[in-house]
């Protein structure tokens, strides 16, 4: 951060989305049901504006917005995936919703949650995030039960009843938090110690948990995507994540990093139970909504795993930034697909592929995106939280993920094979399949993107050719080192002269401050290597390092990181 503002103008975003969500509501009052599809138009106008405005934002400074609202990356990234994502239920909602009684009211409650999920990630201050928690909560209970049928009224039941006793759990956890640190700011929290920080850690998770899907607050889930309408199913299950996710990462950063209180273990073991029984609930389900509901349970599985890596791998960041990008897009576009063609049960999908092959195909990108297929952004996403697990030590959870990513591959195949089957005639309605359609070239930008940034980047990590003669201090030799862990020890302790150049020296001053993490601040080595003026047959000390010993993975992954970085600092 570089400084505290309290200039109203830092939540451009948000207040437009807020002045779009009380312009709806005011419209609505006035124009008869015939003509109140203008309030989507409204509420439209208000997201693409404040994907503007975030646009803007994001090359201005980081800020800490009235002490109180973090306007950093972070904040960007969550601003940009839940407006996009918002802005795509907004267009899937306009053939469902034209016609009925309180259609003005849903395009509101829609663009109130949504601002609730950006609340919920750039808060900075313990009671903005729960005054966030509720905003975005009561306008998705509301949403649940739209459709006032029974199977709502039903989810809307179990969604307020759960989201009301978990929330009252996280009110717990702040109380304790304050209690014990005597402030409600995140930066202050970490000084609370003994067991009563520990409770509180866990208080707080059960709020956020609950609005992120994991387990074990996961159990709403398959009863609000099944009992709502299609359109807010695909709408709860996206959107709140979205904002849950990074405020997850910031508490994690912020809070949680600055506790001995066994945390990290506790988020990895929460990752691992939540993907798991995401995919074996799966498995069986032969209702779509059921399906991606626990297909979303088991990609919150995998979006905790960076949050309990956050702090222990410089990876972390980028790879839930990226995979909640990746992520959002992609479930909607899966849901929309369901919009458009109208059928609960796996059979109802035969003679999708004959009767509509172009949403069909947005179907097959959609479904193996969110398995993890090349090239799709979720591909990306998955490569870097595995590579974070395994940077920060946790070998095991990548295992497991990569094991749970191929058994979810069983039950997505479920749903394409019998679209691959004759069957009678498919009508497709044409807003959700442009929709569909949409979200699966997204999804295929980002992945391909990512890739491509990977090829044309410069191999900063890989070090040409490196052969004896040069002194030990020359930055080559600590470029070199830094890709391998092996030799990270060795390097830190090589005497530094004082005629040693000047970015060797910030090397072992980023490097002493990260020896317990085991990394070496890998995102300045580009310019390390650019002021050393690196070329190929540079050398150090007596060892001879070639490119191809520092493993074709590692070198990869962190490409990939910088690129996500890169990619996400460029569209967000």
């Amino acid at each position: 951060m570089t400084g505290m503002a309290d200039n109203p103008a830092d939540l451009l975003p948000e207040l437009l989305l807020l002045a779009g969500a009380v312009g709806g509501l005011l419209a609505g009052l006035f124009l008869p049901r015939d003509r109140q599809r203008l309030v989507a138009w409204i509420c439209g106008l208000a997201l693409a504006g404040a994907l503007a405005a975030t646009a803007v934002a994001a090359f201005r400074p980081d800020m800490m917005a009235f002490e109180a609202f973090s306007v950093d990356p972070l904040t960007h990234v969550a601003r940009a995936t839940v407006i996009v994502a918002t802005l795509l239920v907004v267009v899937l909602a306009g053939g469902w919703a034209r016609g009925r009684r309180r259609e003005a009211e849903l395009y509101v409650l829609v663009l109130l949650a949504a601002l609730g999920a950006i609340m919920l990630a750039g808060a900075a201050d313990l009671l903005v995030l729960v005054a966030a928690y509720l905003l975005a909560s009561i306008p998705a209970y509301a949403l649940a039960g739209f459709a006032k049928d029974g199977p709502g009224v039903e989810a809307a039941l179990k969604y307020y009843l759960m989201g009301a006793f978990l929330g009252v759990l996280m009110l717990a956890g702040v109380t304790l938090f304050y209690g014990l640190a005597g402030t409600t700011a995140y930066q202050g929290l970490g000084q609370a110690r003994g067991g009563a920080a520990g409770l509180a850690v866990v208080l707080l998770l059960a709020g956020l948990l609950f609005k992120a899907g994991g387990v074990p607050a996961h159990f709403w889930v398959p009863d609000v995507t099944e009992g709502a309408s299609r359109v807010v199913a695909a709408f709860v299950t996206t959107v709140p994540k979205a904002g849950a996710f990074v405020a997850l990462l910031r508490v994690a950063v912020e809070v949680f990093a600055g506790l001995d209180v066994g945390w990290r273990p506790l988020v990895a073991i929460v990752a691992a139970a939540t993907m798991t029984l995401g995919n074996l609930a799966a498995f069986h389900q032969d209702n779509v909504r059921r399906l991606l509901a626990y297909s979303t349970v088991s990609q919150a599985g995998y979006l905790l795993v960076p949050v309990a890596m956050a702090g222990g791998s410089e990876l972390a960041g980028p790879a839930l930034l990226f995979y909640v990008a990746a992520y959002a897009i992609t479930n909607v576009g899966a849901f929309a697909v369901v919009v458009a063609v109208g059928r609960e049960s796996l059979a109802g999908y035969a003679g999708l592929s004959r009767g509509s092959p172009v949403l069909f195909l947005a179907l097959v990108v959609c479904l193996l995106g969110l398995v993890g297929t090349p090239p799709t952004a979720v591909f990306v996403g998955k490569v870097l939280v595995f590579a974070a697990a395994w940077d920060a030590g946790y070998a095991w959870l990548a295992a497991l993920a990569a094991i749970n990513t191929v058994a979810s591959v069983f039950y997505y195949l479920r749903w394409i094979r019998p679209a691959l089957r004759p069957g009678e005639a498919v009508t497709a309605a044409r807003p959700a399949a442009v929709v569909a359609c949409v979200a699966a070239a997204l999804s295929l930008v980002l992945g391909l993107g990512s890739g491509l940034v990977l090829l044309l980047r410069p191999a900063v990590p890989a070090v040409p050719a490196v052969r004896s003669g040069t002194p030990a201090h020359h930055p080559v030799g600590l470029a070199a080192g830094v890709l391998d862990r092996g030799h990270d020890e060795a390097l830190l302790h090589r005497p530094v002269g004082e005629h040693a150049h000047p970015a060797v020296r910030q090397v072992h001053v980023d490097a002493d401050h990260s020896r317990d993490q085991g990394q070496l601040a890998l995102h300045r080595l580009d310019a390390f290597c650019t002021a050393a003026g690196v070329q190929s047959g540079d050398v150090v000390g007596d060892e001879a390092v070639d490119k191809r010993d520092h493993g074709l993975l590692r070198s990869a992954v962190q490409g990939l990181g910088m690129a996500a970085s890169w990619l996400g600092r460029t569209l967000f």
